[in-house]
């Protein structure tokens, strides 16, 4: 028979240690939760900022178009022009250029294919994990 050293009271045992380990690693993970819940709250912050910001800066690029809308057409009025007219022909404009980007927007969008290897690889998966051998 093996002579055993009777434990000490102050030694913890195994299952004091598991249950330690396991105590200390939900208060880290915890500890690791709040901290990432306060820096989103930063950053979520300076990203509305951000955004409202973004939303100011469209919105007053807008009202500069328009000005310089108005501004062309009067340009346009200086050749003796009818003003009317010249407001038509800013508009016309406008038109243009919307229908050459539109038109540029649908080739790009023509050239957009599905991920073709990507969809074979994923139904490739199933298969490989199924293959015994």
């Amino acid at each position: 028979m093996a002579h055993r050293e009777p434990l000490d009271e102050q030694e913890p045992t195994i299952g004091k240690l598991v249950v330690d380990a396991f105590s200390d690693f939900g208060t880290l993970m915890r500890s690791f939760i709040e901290l990432a819940k306060s820096e989103l709250r930063v950053s979520v912050r300076a990203g509305g900022m951000a955004v409202v910001l973004f939303l100011l800066a469209g919105f007053i690029s807008l009202l500069a178009i328009i000005m310089v809308s108005i501004a062309i057409a009067f340009f346009i009025h200086m050749a003796d022009l009818d003003l009317a007219w010249c407001f038509l022909i800013v508009f016309g404009g406008y038109l243009l250029l919307a229908a050459l980007l539109g038109f540029i927007g649908y080739r790009k969008v023509r050239k957009v294919r599905a991920p073709e290897r990507t969809m074979a690889q994923a139904s490739d998966t199933p298969k490989a994990l199924m293959h015994k051998g």
